[in-house]
């Protein structure tokens, strides 16, 4: 499935890798055809190293994806270590349990979201919110806490960086919700899964564990790989205004990442 919009890939697919070797990995992102990275922290390197890093390699980092707690400590000092680096969005990755949609902190949590968004647009940086399943709880209004969100923020300070994956697994139709917040999605995150049942280790996946039993099943998987169906989800992201894409995949199983980053760049450019 051919698209020609610039396409990005999420480093947390390659946090091991770029631990070790941030410069090799990078290399090799460019070497798979990928047009720019989305940064998920900064793997014991500087600012300015990392700019340099990418500097080097010609790639560069259209956004990044910041702990709401690290922005919410210190927004100014933060966001502008990232602008130094070149970033032009800044995504809110992750919303812990005591914080997100439904709890008694979560009045606060919109006003620091505010707040950095402000700081943000000051320094000439986009803030989004990339969505998990959780905030589709149910607010008291009738509202999805997502759409809450969205709602008590404007558009101009917060944008939409939907995941397009837990868009699904929270049993909402991917094309509908890039056709809602149309005009409001400059940058969307293509993430594909195998499911079956209610499975109940999703977020054990990316480092979350739960004390219950395992029952279902569920995996992350390459792009075209999985149940998402990919033509429709993709014609609707430029319809609806995206300028960007980012493949992410939060684990590999049999495969490397760079192996399942190579199925997933040859599916969007071949």
């Amino acid at each position: 499935m051919r698209t020609d919009l610039p396409i990005g890939i999420q480093m947390f697919n390659l946090r091991n890798e770029a631990a070790k070797d941030f410069k090799g990995t990078v290399q090799q992102v460019k070497d798979l055809g990928f047009d720019f990275i989305e940064l998920a922290g900064l793997y014991g390197h500087s600012y300015q190293e990392i700019k340099d890093i990418l500097d080097e390699v010609g790639i560069p980092a259209l956004s990044a994806h910041i702990p709401y707690q690290e922005l919410v400590q210190d927004p100014e000092g933060v966001l502008e270590g990232y602008k130094l680096i070149g970033i032009k969005y800044a995504a809110f990755p992750y919303l812990d349990e005591t914080v997100r949609p439904g709890t008694d902190a979560f009045p606060e949590t919109l006003k620091n979201m505010r707040h950095i968004a402000e700081v943000a647009k000051g320094l000439g940086i986009q803030m989004m919110y990339h969505n998990h399943d959780f905030e589709f709880i149910k607010m008291p209004n009738g509202q999805f806490g997502l759409d809450y969100i969205y709602s008590e923020i404007p558009a101009d300070l917060l944008t939409a960086e939907l995941d397009l994956c837990w868009v699904k697994v929270a049993g909402q139709d991917p094309v509908a919700y890039l056709d809602k917040y149309a005009g409001r999605i400059p940058v969307v995150h293509l993430k594909d899964f195998y499911q079956e049942g209610a499975a109940s280790n999703m977020y054990e996946l990316i480092g979350i564990t739960k004390k219950e039993e395992a029952r279902g099943f569920f995996r992350f998987r390459p792009l075209s790989y999985g149940k998402q169906y990919w033509p429709p989800i993709l014609e609707a992201a430029k319809k609806d205004g995206a300028k960007y894409l980012i493949y992410e995949q939060d684990m590999s199983y049999t495969n490397t990442p760079i192996q399942n980053a190579k199925l997933s760049i040859d599916y969007l450019k071949g």
